[in-house]
């Protein structure tokens, strides 16, 4: 009997063994692993119930399950679908046998300029009552030949009259980013798409699939001028409630200043304490956990009124703990920002995790943002104003 796992379903299969890009499907792009473009797309798509990653990789599970997303599940694959040859319909079959569900959103991972707009263009074609499958395309406008015999012909126009761009219609391109079929089709045909296909049209630069090294370079080029970051970042930003720092190496500089006396000093930043008066202003909560133990943090914390200071600080998971329920609020609530490897599982359980500009490499990959700025040089201040413009407050700054 099949497990029932939803009515229209988004899968998106990968394989562990990628030859062109070594499991270029977690692989980082533009800050994030390729595969979180097209988890946000579909995440944010209310029509979706679920997404299933079919995967034969425990690093790619590892990678998928640090997205955080309840929405998401991970299926496993059998051999005989995760060879070099084995087809994308083996593994969509394979999973259709064993789950119940309606309708499938077959989602390239390898499609990062994916929207969620783009998907409910998709399933809107879809429920039309003349049609039976759908795939996304894009609009080549191309003048195309084919060698024949011992010369070349135009295929789409006459060179004769050769038309102006915006006049030429030009030719539908399949862009692999999506496909969408229902569960009784797949299995009856053993195709993506099948009986009366309806195509929904993307834009033009998401004709781009990472295949190769080159596309990569491209695509990743494409997403840096994409508004998608923005929304991804204001979808994080405008549920914060409270912002925690780490004390030494982010409100300072990490280094170690002592007087002739050997009194041990401390060098903040004037710009960060500002930046605490502002969110107390828009009524968010302040503090510092910090594996420090010296008062010098301790008088600095209150001469900038935060709300909470922690100190000599082991296990900040728990201590992160210990402020949610203080304040009433959830991980995805709360703002962290950390520069080494002890801030590492906060920054990844908080709803927006900052590193400052010179932290450790290992704590900036898994950052949601990177300060411009190193720390004790207005790294907080700089969080706060992104804050606070993502909260419509930029008349504040």
């Amino acid at each position: 009997m099949s497990t029932k796992i939803g009515k229209t379903v988004a899968f998106i299969p990968m394989r562990g063994g990628s030859k062109s890009i070594p499991l270029k499907n977690i692989k980082k792009i533009n800050g994030r692993p390729l595969v979180y473009w097209v988890l946000d797309a579909i995440v944010n798509c209310d029509e979706i119930d679920k997404v299933v990653i079919s995967t034969d990789s425990d690093e790619i599970r590892k990678v998928v399950c640090e997205y955080g997303s309840n929405k998401v599940e991970i299926v496993g694959r059998s051999k005989a679908v995760s060879t070099d040859t084995a087809s994308t319909e083996s593994v969509m079959l394979e999973f259709a046998r064993e789950y119940d569900f309606e309708d499938i959103i077959l989602v390239q991972a390898t499609s990062p300029l994916l929207k969620a707009s783009h998907l409910k263009k998709g399933i809107c074609r879809y429920n039309e009552v003349s049609i039976d499958s759908v795939l996304s395309v894009v609009r080549q406008k191309r003048f195309i030949w084919e060698d024949s015999d011992f010369r070349s012909c135009p295929m789409n126009y006459d060179p004769m009259n050769r038309p102006r761009r915006q006049e030429f219609k030009g030719f539908l391109v399949e862009n692999g980013a999506f496909y969408i079929t229902s569960r009784r089709q797949l299995l009856e045909s053993e195709c993506r798409i099948s009986g009366r296909i309806g195509t929904v049209e993307m834009p033009e630069e998401s004709y781009f699939e990472i295949d190769d090294p080159s596309d990569w370079i491209i695509v990743e080029n494409l997403l840096k001028d994409s508004s998608d970051i923005k929304v991804t970042i204001y979808e994080k930003l405008k549920k914060i409630k409270c912002l925690l720092t780490d004390s030494d190496g982010v409100l300072t500089d990490g280094g170690m200043y002592y007087s002739e006396n050997g009194d041990e000093l401390k060098k903040f930043n004037t710009k960060d304490g500002m930046g605490f008066k502002l969110l107390r202003e828009n009524g968010i909560k302040t503090g510092i956990i910090t594996g420090e133990n010296i008062d010098l943090v301790k008088r600095r914390a209150e001469k900038m009124k935060l709300d909470v200071v922690y100190m000599g600080i082991q296990d900040k998971i728990k201590t992160l703990n210990d402020v949610c329920d203080k304040f009433d609020l959830k991980y995805d609530e709360i703002v962290y920002i950390g520069d080494d490897i002890n801030d590492l599982d906060v920054i990844k359980a908080v709803g927006f995790g900052c590193a400052v500009n010179d932290s450790m490499e290992c704590v900036k990959e898994i950052a949601d943002y990177v300060t411009k700025v190193d720390g004790g040089k207005g790294a907080v201040r700089e969080v706060v104003e992104l804050i606070l413009e993502y909260r419509g407050n930029t008349n504040e700054i």
